[in-house]
């Protein structure tokens, strides 16, 4: 930090009269031959023994602090010297207001699935646009998102988001803010629903990928058209889809939840365990929490397995809860306009719970590869707190295009689920930056 100089009054000696005549006896001509004498006896003097250039400054010891500047942004050699090297709790802070734009819009982002382009389709407020997350260790601040550097550590390497559509929300958003600098390529597509997509960019080649997994194991989404109410879930067997392509993922990012909050049966092998939710199948009823631990543990010990030994990543972005406040077609359904306030809301016992449990099971599986003393890193991305507290970031009514063109309506269909973008969810791809910048800090030690 730089010091600032103090202002310092130097004292002056209580000035003589010399307004005096002279003596008579003194002549000019003296005078004049005394001063041309002494001009050069100093001049002489000076090259001699020359002023030191901080004579007139004050002395470290004397020198005052500046006041700390609070600003939106860590200078760069504090991130340097900090936040590369921390392990941080990011989901200790508060959102604060910024007057950082975005780094990209509705219209400048061409891979924005349409339900969450907030912008273009007129949401009239922007505020929520202009709020950052500051965790409330100082040494842990958030840069804005530089795309350049997330390439260059990501340059001839291969990132998969696997989950639900959360995870496809923070896929979106990643790309977003990659094509400020370098565009994506579309290099694969599969089907209609854009479930399994992969893209390249070509400047680092980069490649970024979204794997459709709501489950992560191996199971049956509910379809109602064809008369199947329920989920089923296998809960020992990772989903075929995603752990066939382990091999050619450096960093694998995972995110679920939602999908878990349906009726379900879950099974662990050839074996009933039981359901959630429906009594009348005659089917016990089984721990929603248990069957969600037990997917978790089995997404993991399958990465452990089959990236024992290498230099990759596998990164658990924690559950973000909805902000419905009463019926999802209801005018208002998440209407905030800011953030909470710290204390404002508490976070209900279900989002709590799922958030343990994936914290707990990360933490297990780290230290399990401590352990066998692998390279593979695991971790969470810990958002559930800074989620919960921005219910003025979902789409709402907005998802789709000017919902109230032809007046205000009573019931209006609301996501109250995804984020709105550019938006909150753009701070995680900020945190995974920051923590992928650690990771590196840590290989070169």
């Amino acid at each position: 930090m730089g010091f600032e100089q103090q202002e310092y009054i130097r004292t002056v000696p209580q000035k003589k009269d010399y307004t005096q005549k002279m003596p008579q006896f003194i002549s000019k001509g003296a005078i004049t031959c005394t001063i041309y004498i002494l001009i050069p006896l100093a001049i002489i003097h000076y090259c001699i023994f020359p002023l030191s250039p901080n004579d007139d400054l004050p002395s470290p010891s004397n020198e005052q602090k500046s006041p700390t500047i609070v600003s939106d942004l860590p200078s760069p050699s504090q991130e340097a010297d900090t936040s590369r090297l921390l392990r941080c709790d990011y989901n200790d802070g508060q959102w604060v207001k910024s007057t950082i734009p975005p780094l990209y819009n509705g219209t400048n982002c061409g891979t924005i699935k349409e339900g969450q382009n907030c912008m273009s389709h007129g949401r009239p407020d922007t505020g929520y646009l202009y709020w950052r997350w500051q965790p409330k260790d100082n040494r842990c601040n958030i840069p804005v998102f530089d795309p350049t550097s997330f390439l260059t550590l990501m340059k001839n390497k291969h990132v998969a988001f696997v989950g639900d559509s959360m995870a496809r929300n923070q896929l979106e958003s990643l790309l977003c803010l990659l094509s400020t600098v370098s565009q994506p390529e579309l290099v694969y597509r599969d089907g209609e629903e854009n479930k399994f997509r992969r893209w390249v960019f070509r400047e680092y080649n980069t490649t970024v990928s979204v794997f459709w997994s709501p489950f992560l194991v191996e199971g049956t989404d509910k379809a109602e058209t064809m008369g199947i109410k329920h989920n089923i879930l296998y809960v020992d067997k990772p989903n075929k889809r995603w752990a066939s392509e382990l091999d050619k993922i450096d960093m694998a990012v995972f995110s679920i939840g939602h999908w878990f909050l349906h009726r379900a049966k879950y099974y662990d092998g050839d074996t009933l365990l039981g359901c959630r939710e429906l009594r009348e199948a005659n089917c016990t009823e089984f721990r929603f929490f248990e069957a969600f631990q037990k997917v978790i543990h089995t997404t993991l010990k399958e990465v452990k397995e089959r990236f024992h030994g290498s230099d990759k990543t596998v990164v658990v972005t924690t559950f973000s809860s909805g902000h419905f406040e009463g019926d999802w077609d209801k005018f208002g359904a998440c209407s905030k306009i800011e953030p909470y306030k710290e204390g404002e809301k508490e976070i209900p016992y279900l989002e709590n719970e799922m958030h343990k449990i994936e914290m707990d099971e990360v933490a297990n599986a780290a230290n399990q590869v401590k352990e066998i003393e692998g390279r593979l890193r695991i971790e969470a991305l810990d958002v559930t707190k800074l989620a919960f507290m921005r219910p003025d970031g979902h789409p709402g009514p907005y998802m789709y295009p000017n919902p109230f063109k032809d007046g205000v309506k009573d019931r209006v269909q609301n996501d109250c689920v995804h984020w709105c973008m550019p938006g909150p969810i753009d701070t995680w791809n900020e945190i995974l930056l920051q923590m992928m910048k650690r990771w590196k800090s840590e290989r070169e030690k």
